[in-house]
């Protein structure tokens, strides 16, 4: 295994400077030339799931997302120069992606068929798998049931499996009681969802909302105002108690078997990411006969906090797998 903390030439966070008080005249912003075009695909139980790509040249990526996310969580991948061709979905019942007649399929089982699903409906025999957050914990199970699909893992801010007994250790929570806090704080999102759904709508997601987040600890403030608005807003129109109902299910994705992966993988943690022990994360990477690690100064989003930075290294990765 190989370690990098850190990485030569990364960019530090820097406080902006108002144009206006260096004499300058405000610049009106360029117009965002990042794309996503959304389709629908039918999954093996008969679920139609919302698939979207970047429209991008290049090799083909799979991305597994975070739980309840959408494709603005990855800004740099839709940019239509990024070098890689995105494939990917909506969760059951996020965004246009209907819900399962038999709610009880949403676990990550699900996701793997789903993944399926899109990667038939793309043309794609095998291509390297991206997962992020709980996409960690599908990426790698795909890897264990369909072998012949998965040519790399790429895994960001996520552990393969037993992720809620990853969450919290910046905190100093003894393990034993991680999974049940945050068990507990799923039900009660599932419980409370009717009441908390429509008052979570109503929050203004702008450019205050968007600062206290960038300055919570939670994320990092290298994350971009207008990256973060995105990506929240979308998230936010989620029902509460459906989101809650779907960490359940994923709770009960235990941890996956490495030996029986036999492709290169490469794992990119957070020092100080919340929901994914960066610990957990290089023992995973020790456990496997082919991986990188590499430590970055951020939090769970490093997507959206080095979303330059881990483009790059998904680049690479894809390289070095390809060639």
């Amino acid at each position: 295994m190989s370690v990098v903390s850190g990485l030569p030439g990364e960019p530090r966070a820097s406080s902006p400077v108002s144009s206006q008080r260096l004499g300058r005249p405000r610049l009106k912003p360029a117009p965002s030339r990042k794309r996503v075009r959304f389709h629908k695909v039918r999954s093996a139980d008969g679920t139609l799931v919302e698939a979207w790509t970047n429209g991008a040249d290049g090799p083909t990526v799979l991305v597994c997302n975070g739980l309840g996310t959408n494709p603005y969580a990855w800004p740099e991948l839709l940019s239509p120069d990024c070098g890689l061709r995105v494939i990917s979905w909506n969760h059951r019942g996020v965004g246009r992606s209907a819900r399962p007649e038999d709610e009880s399929r949403v676990g990550v089982d699900a996701f793997v068929e789903d993944a399926i699903a899109v990667l038939d409906d793309a043309g794609v025999d095998t291509c390297v798998v991206a997962g992020w957050s709980i996409g960690v914990n599908t990426a790698f199970e795909l890897a264990v049931r369909h072998p012949e699909r998965v040519s790399g893992l790429f895994a960001v801010a996520g552990v393969p499996g037993g992720t809620f007994a990853s969450m919290g250790a910046p905190l100093l929570i003894p393990r034993p009681l991680r999974e049940p806090i945050v068990k507990g704080v799923a039900h009660g999102m599932r419980l409370g969802g009717p009441v908390l759904t429509p008052v979570v709508r109503r929050l203004p997601i702008g450019p205050v909302t968007s600062t206290v987040l960038r300055y919570s600890g939670f994320m990092f403030p290298s994350a971009k105002g207008a990256d973060v608005r995105r990506a929240v807003r979308e998230f936010l129109t989620t029902p509460v108690d459906w989101y809650g109902h779907l960490a359940l299910a994923a709770a009960e994705h235990g941890r996956v078997s490495l030996s029986g992966i036999d492709v290169p993988a490469a794992f990119v943690a957070g020092r100080f990411d919340l929901m994914a022990s960066h610990h957990d994360m290089r023992t995973a990477a020790e456990r496997m006969g082919d991986a990188e690690y590499t430590n970055l100064l951020g939090s769970h989003f490093l997507t959206l906090e080095r979303p330059e930075l881990v483009a790059r290294l998904l680049r690479e990765f894809v390289e070095r797998v390809e060639g």
